[in-house]
């Protein structure tokens, strides 16, 4: 029902942006036609009036059909049936043109009675105010005497350069455009990967789950049994198998959680708790696993409040003790210091671990992301833990950074709202 929903979501949105991008390319179409229409009307205008001048101070009346023809979109003739000079014309043209605000450049050519040819003008360049001479053929015509051509060499482009907002919209909504289809495509790649994902490692966690519950069930029995008890390389051997298969087990639980909070977030059951006592009763079930670790709390105060779900953040300062203390490569020394400042009570878990390169350093809060280096080989673990952790304080709206230290090791601060 959803994957259909979300489908159709997408289909009338790909739909309606090619609608709009469509309409636009005819708006923008319809636009150019238009301003085609105009120049074409603007420069029939200009050249009425140029052979009009031409026409004053002599014998002959402007005749009753109009002189100028159009023969292309860039090409015009104007017959004058009187002789003119050249210099004239080409001061009509530009006098002319410039009040009918034609600034796109032209050319011209007359005909030559005597030789019976176009004899050449000029170019005249409005946009660059030189002129360049550029001579180009102008065709003859049948049946006129005295008459001039005009040529417009670059209507398309004056065109386009008037239109340029008409462009520009219409190249943003195809970008617009190929970013969605782009953005969609990632989105059911993404999806599609997701679902991969969940179901290889639910079904993974499932058919682990099976034989190892009856590993466990099957090595507590043995335990209890006297040849064993009595046997105490035998006996060390199955607590072996029990220990290893409970951490096993707890990794495939971690692994389960991580695949659910991804499917659907986490419930938080907040409440008003004080902070230390909390870090107190984890660190105890730290050095149950890691007897050796030397943890301690540096606070002022002892009464400090936060509104959190006490399970998760047990889990939460569980997983970051746990962490700290597989990557030390001698004594461990945790400081966890608890401040204070401004409404914002800040959590740092100082250790004096091996580190990490400031280059990876960002990454180790991604899901299943485990930085190489000396003790890799030996830590066990998914690379879930700091995922984990990550996850609780963004369910909380808290933030949480790392950074190494100075001398050796990282610190993870949590930044976490507090009541007084």
């Amino acid at each position: 029902m959803k994957l259909n929903k979300l489908n159709s979501i997408i289909l009338l949105g790909l739909v309606a942006i090619i609608s709009i991008l469509v309409t636009q390319l005819l708006w923008t179409k319809e636009a150019f036609t238009i301003e085609q229409k105009k120049l074409s009307q603007k420069a029939h205008l200009a050249l009425l009036e140029v052979a009009k001048k031409l026409y004053e101070g002599t014998n002959h009346e402007l005749p009753a059909q109009n002189p100028v023809q159009k023969i292309a979109n860039d090409y015009y003739i104007v017959n004058i049936d009187n002789d003119f000079e050249a210099d004239i014309l080409e001061f009509y043209l530009k006098s002319e043109f410039k009040k009918m605000n034609i600034t796109t450049d032209f050319e011209y050519a007359m005909y030559n009675c005597q030789s019976d040819e176009m004899v050449y003008g000029n170019y005249i360049s409005l946009t660059e105010k030189k002129t360049i001479k550029q001579p180009v053929y102008f065709p003859k015509h049948k049946n006129l005497v005295y008459y001039f051509a005009i040529r417009f060499p670059n209507e398309t482009t004056y065109l386009f350069s008037s239109m340029r907002f008409w462009f520009i919209l219409s190249i943003a909504l195809i970008l617009i455009l190929l970013i969605y289809v782009y953005s969609i495509f990632t989105l059911l790649q993404q999806k599609k990967y997701s679902e991969l994902q969940r179901d290889f490692i639910n079904n993974m966690t499932h058919e682990f789950k099976t034989p190892l519950s009856s590993i466990l069930i099957a090595s507590k029995y043995l335990i209890e049994q006297t040849p064993i008890k009595e046997d105490k390389k035998l006996h060390t051997y199955t607590d072996i198998i029990i220990n290893q298969s409970n951490k096993l087990n707890g990794h495939i639980e971690k692994i389960l959680n991580v695949a659910k909070s991804d499917y659907a977030p986490l419930e938080l059951k907040k409440e008003t708790v004080l902070v230390v006592p909390i870090i107190e009763e984890v660190i105890q079930n730290i050095l149950l696993k890691y007897p050796e670790a030397n943890i301690k709390i540096e606070t002022l105060s002892k009464e400090y409040k936060i509104e959190t779900d006490v399970f998760h953040f047990s889990n939460l300062v569980y997983n970051l003790l746990d962490n700290a203390v597989k990557y030390c490569s001698g004594k461990c020394l945790i400081l966890i210091g608890i401040t204070a400042e401004n409404s914002v009570l800040k959590l740092a878990f100082r250790d004096n671990g091996i580190g990490i390169s400031s280059k990876n350093l960002s990454f180790i809060f991604d899901k299943f992301y485990r930085a190489q280096n000396e003790k890799s080989n030996e830590v066990t673990g998914f690379g879930l833990g700091l995922y984990y952790v990550k996850e609780i304080c963004n369910l909380h709206n808290w933030k949480i950074k790392a950074e190494n230290n100075s001398e050796k090791g990282i610190t993870i601060t949590l930044s976490i709202p507090y009541k007084k």
